[in-house]
């Protein structure tokens, strides 16, 4: 396997940065369904384990785009990511507020 040119670092960091955002959050969802799986808190928690799955996928893909956008040469004039950072953002505070609710309520 041969190492990445210095061009190749920023796709490569993007990629893993956007792989552990999806995992934590792919966590939080499974971690939702096992506590105390026989326990019925109704459909909050399931309902908040579920969102936690569609963050994850929609965070994953996000980052195979952002990969493939920092991986062309020449660099796109406009490579930011602000829309689907905030998007990201919004969703995972969305998320902490179900999940407490889930857990506590």
């Amino acid at each position: 396997m041969t190492e990445p040119g210095p061009e190749g670092l920023p796709a490569e960091r993007t990629a893993l940065a956007w792989s552990r955002t999806s995992l934590a959050v792919l966590v939080n969802g499974v971690l939702l369904v096992v506590k105390q799986p026989h326990h019925d808190d109704g459909p909050l928690r399931p309902a908040a384990a579920a969102l936690a799955a569609i963050i994850a996928i929609a965070v994953y893909l996000v980052g195979i785009s952002r990969q493939r956008d920092l991986a062309r040469r020449p660099l796109p004039k406009h490579i930011t990511a602000r829309a689907q950072v905030q998007w990201i953002g919004v969703a995972v505070m969305v998320l902490i507020t179900a999940t407490a609710l889930g857990l506590f309520l």
